[in-house]
């Protein structure tokens, strides 16, 4: 009695249990789901990916087929990968003569070689233009021959991955060159000059890339005196050259729209000539601001060299498709193509998006 006498004379509070919190042991996954409803898609979201997941799991691995052949994969419930083995040198290089495919694997590897060499910031400067010069002149010797002792394979005879590459990447210098020419003119102050860059650039992004090709293959020749001819795929190449740099010019003159009037007023004042301040001060703004948007054209024309088909050229893509049309493999092999061609677009197509975010962040740190 005298010490709880004590306690209450000196005022101490009695104990008390900590209130309860109230929160569910849900409470932790509420930032994650949210209300109800957004619980029940998210689940019902998460099973579906759980589905596909496993299901392309045992198509790809659990029930594929990894030996035998034609007849193996017929009685099989899953992916053939001995369609892969047998079809894969013939998806890469195409028509290419068997025996000279070292070839244009060399020719491969030295622009893949030379286009990492070209995304390292150490490596930027005017020596990359003769690194791709003798690129250039070493992969057009490896794949049409005549000397050192290689025999000549006729342009009709590339195909597959290596055709996809040089349609794409030379289309896409060539048209970025034009594409800023074109943004330039329709930017000039000169009525004659926009108005040709107006007509040109409407006139191309107005038609689809198939009938551009078309009139390059069918058209062309009808204009030219007689026993002149032109190669077919140097004429797919120029078309690709055309309508990249229609659209390729769009986007650089958005860019140069953005750039402030005050850049230009900068550039007069330092007493610097129209070129000068364009290639000094007021382009590498432009392009700098414009990267997504080339990024989404480069990735949209590696993806539709598949057109060239319609001119008689097989690119990556259609030597697949040629490759399932085997007789022995028709009806059997139908997704493993398919699912090979879209895993190498993918690759490319991502490796470009990666980059040009490295090149977003690196232009903007620079800034700073």
């Amino acid at each position: 009695m005298a010490n709880l006498t004590d306690t209450a004379v000196l005022g101490a509070a009695p104990r008390e249990l900590p209130p309860r919190s109230g929160r569910s042991w849900l409470a932790p996954l509420k930032p994650y789901v949210g209300s109800p409803l957004n619980a029940v898609i998210t689940f019902v979201c998460l099973w579906l990916i759980y589905r596909a997941v496993t299901g392309a799991w045992g198509w790809l691995v659990t029930r594929a087929v990894t030996e035998g052949g034609p007849q193996a994969c017929k009685v099989g419930h899953g992916a053939c990968w001995p369609f892969l083995a047998a079809k894969l040198r013939f998806m890469i290089f195409g028509f290419y003569p068997y025996e000279e495919h070292w070839r244009p694997a060399l020719a491969v590897l030295f622009f893949l070689a030379a286009m990492i060499i070209s995304m390292m910031p150490r490596f930027w400067s005017r020596r990359l233009l003769w690194l791709w010069l003798g690129v250039v002149v070493v992969c057009a010797v490896l794949m049409y021959g005549g000397i050192f002792g290689l025999p000549i394979v006729a342009t009709t005879s590339w195909g597959g991955l290596p055709l996809s590459f040089m349609l794409s990447s030379v289309g896409l210098a060539f048209g970025f060159v034009l594409g800023v020419l074109l943004a330039l003119a329709r930017s000039s102050k000169l009525p004659a000059i926009r108005g040709i860059a107006v007509i040109f650039i409407e006139m191309v992004r107005g038609v689809p890339l198939v009938s551009i090709l078309f009139m390059a293959s069918v058209m062309l020749p009808l204009f030219m005196p007689d026993g002149v001819t032109i190669d077919k795929l140097l004429r797919a190449q120029v078309a690709i050259v055309i309508f990249a740099g229609a659209y390729i010019a769009e986007a650089v003159r958005g860019g140069l729209q953005a750039v402030q009037k005050g850049q230009h007023e900068a550039a007069a004042s330092l007493g610097l000539g129209y070129w000068l301040s364009m290639r000094k001060i007021v382009l590498p703004q432009a392009l700098k601001i414009v990267i997504p948007p080339l990024v989404n054209i480069f990735i949209g024309f590696f993806q539709d060299t598949t057109l060239v088909t319609i001119i008689g050229l097989l690119d990556f893509l259609d030597t697949v498709r040629a490759a399932m049309r085997d007789p022995n493999w028709q009806g059997i092999a139908v997704l493993e193509g398919y699912v090979f061609a879209a895993l190498i677009y993918a690759v490319f197509s991502y490796g470009m998006g990666s980059y040009s975010r490295f090149v977003e962040r690196r232009l903007k740190n620079d800034h700073h």
